[in-house]
């Protein structure tokens, strides 16, 4: 499964088209952010793909979880969205 990682800089027009991009490649896609301004990012990604994937007849659903990551040698823990057509 191909992970998109989401900063707090991230613009969320170009998260939701990679977003949409790898939904009609691979079908499925973890978004992953650290930080509550890029977890506000990705959501706001996972909203727009929507919005570019239902022309097509594909409705997208998003699944929370937690993943634990290391950022420079430190243990963090990042919100992973599973997005995938419902």
């Amino acid at each position: 499964m191909e992970i998109l990682k989401v900063s707090s800089k991230s613009s969320p027009n170009s998260v939701a088209g990679a977003i949409a991009g790898v939904i009609r490649e691979n079908g499925v896609v973890e978004v992953q952010a650290v930080g509550a301004g890029a977890a506000n990012q990705a959501i706001k990604s996972v909203a727009i793909a929507r919005g570019y994937l239902a022309p097509a007849g594909i409705d997208l659903i998003c699944v929370p979880a937690f993943a634990n990551v290391v950022i420079d040698g430190d243990d963090r823990t990042a919100i992973k969205l599973i997005v995938e057509p419902r």
